[in-house]
């Protein structure tokens, strides 16, 4: 397992650096030299040239990546912001604190809700609550979490009062976002828990336990649940890179100080550092996000760690 482990945090290091290298090619093509952008439209020439140079902007792409990588591997330098001067760390890592805890709440939630559900409609399959179940998993994926965010808003916070409309004030402010991100993706882990279970429940090894006279709830939980809950698990981690794309947009709707107003003004000023800082927190989060899915699901099957 140790071993596992170990190999599957190796992993990440070169995943990164090509994730980084690929987003750092794409932006090169930018037809907009970083000294034009700092010091604007109405700057001479020259005053951009000489800042390009400073900047190492005539440097070859290798050379440039190079020196990137140098600075965020061994200085933690992710370069400085051209639109606020200020180092592109000190101005995300604030930021990015409200839109990944957004999007692990999210994905918690969804787990809480779309896991017991899919369990349950399995469980009772051609029931009242299968239908039931069926029916709110249909309407909650097939509503946008944009639209769905409006409409909380409209009942909760402008008729009934009970929440806040914007911001983030205290623990309430999460409330709605996170139910915003979280009902989809929970609407559709329901389905395929579902699935699974169904799937677990008709296999030999649940018949002889059955045979064997073992109870219903140790059949289901300790039995087939465990081998349900493998894909489920996967596809949870997978699901978190869209919880985190959803997050930004659920920050816009409800006025969030997290990653997507940095975002977004960055690419509308060409604000490159910023970009590539926000591409590198934000694939590092999905990494983490998906090396504990990997290490779970080695606990669930001890077959997986046992191949290496």
């Amino acid at each position: 397992m140790l071993k596992y482990a170990g190999k599957r945090i190796l992993m990440i290091i070169p995943t990164l650096i090509l994730i980084i290298a690929i987003i750092f090619v794409i932006l090169s093509f930018i037809p907009s030299s970083p000294g034009r952008i700092i010091l604007g439209m109405n700057a001479k020439e020259e005053q951009v040239i000489a800042l390009n140079e400073q900047l190492g902007w005539y440097d070859s792409l290798p050379v440039k990546f190079i020196k990137y990588l140098k600075g965020i591997f061994l200085e933690g330098d992710f370069g400085d912001s051209y639109k606020h001067s200020v180092p592109v760390f000190d101005l995300l890592l604030p930021k990015f604190g409200v839109t990944a805890l957004l999007a692990l709440l999210a994905c918690a939630v969804s787990a809480l809700v779309g896991i017991p559900s899919g369990i349950l409609s399995a469980v009772k399959k051609h029931s009242v609550a299968d239908g039931v179940t069926t029916v709110l998993a249909m309407l909650l994926g097939s509503v946008p979490s944009f639209f769905l965010g409006v409409l909380m808003i409209l009942i909760f916070s402008l008729r009934l009062g009970w929440l806040p409309s914007n911001g983030i004030k205290d623990w309430t402010g999460y409330i709605m976002p996170v139910l915003t991100l979280a009902l989809p993706s929970a609407a559709y882990l329901s389905r395929m828990t579902r699935t699974t279970m169904l799937e677990a429940l008709e296999q030999d090894y649940i018949r002889t336990a059955r045979a064997k006279g073992c109870k219903p709830s140790r059949i289901i939980f300790r039995h087939a649940l465990r081998n349900a809950l493998m894909p489920v698990v996967t596809q949870l981690g997978m699901s978190f890179a869209g919880l985190l794309g959803g997050a930004m947009i659920t920050e816009q709707v409800f006025g969030l100080p997290g990653f997507s107003e940095s975002i977004l003004s960055a690419i509308q000023s060409k604000d490159v550092p910023v970009i590539m800082g926000s591409t590198i927190f934000i694939a590092a989060m999905f990494m983490v996000v998906m090396l504990v899915v990997d290490l779970l699901y080695a606990v669930l099957d001890p077959r997986v760690g046992a191949k290496y």
